[in-house]
């Protein structure tokens, strides 16, 4: 995957092993709901092998699932910014292995060294405002009237 989000594109090296160091191992197999929206956002996790659907509850209708992460990609940004609850729901679509990360830890580590707070903030951020795009689009595609989006 090319995508700036994902964890080789988003850090540096320097930051990036430092930020692994923090890093267990997990595995997961197919249709495991890792997180719900709403729910304390405690830890997050970047996919090793496998893939994670991120959904959306929309009242009325089933979840929408918004986006497919694959190999590098961080799940979860929510734990970073206060009140650190989740923003989305995310379940396992295939067996996973993945990086698991304690959110306090990491976030005792940012506080520790600005500069990789800095680096860190800036990544989860650039994930962030890919995702408010991946779910703006997703939901044009379900829910506008067709047509909607043309001038």
């Amino acid at each position: 995957m090319t995508s700036t989000t994902t964890l080789t594109a988003g850090l540096p090296a320097e930051y990036r092993d430092r930020l692994m160091g923090h890093a267990r191992e997990v595995s997961f197999r197919a249709g495991v709901r890792l997180f719900e929206e709403g729910r304390r956002a405690d830890r997050f996790w970047i996919v090793r092998t496998g893939a994670v659907a991120l959904d959306l509850q929309v009242p009325g209708h089933r979840a929408a699932v918004i986006e497919s992460l694959g190999h590098g990609e961080l799940i979860g940004w929510s734990w970073h910014y206060p009140p650190c609850l989740w923003h989305l729901g995310a379940e396992t679509t295939t067996p996973v292995r993945a990086w698991e990360f304690d959110a306090e830890g990491v976030r005792a580590l940012c506080a520790a060294d600005a500069e990789l707070g800095r680096m860190i903030a800036v990544w989860v951020g650039r994930v962030v405002a890919q995702r408010l795009h991946a779910t703006r689009v997703r939901l044009l595609d379900l829910y506008a009237p067709y047509g909607s989006g043309s001038r």
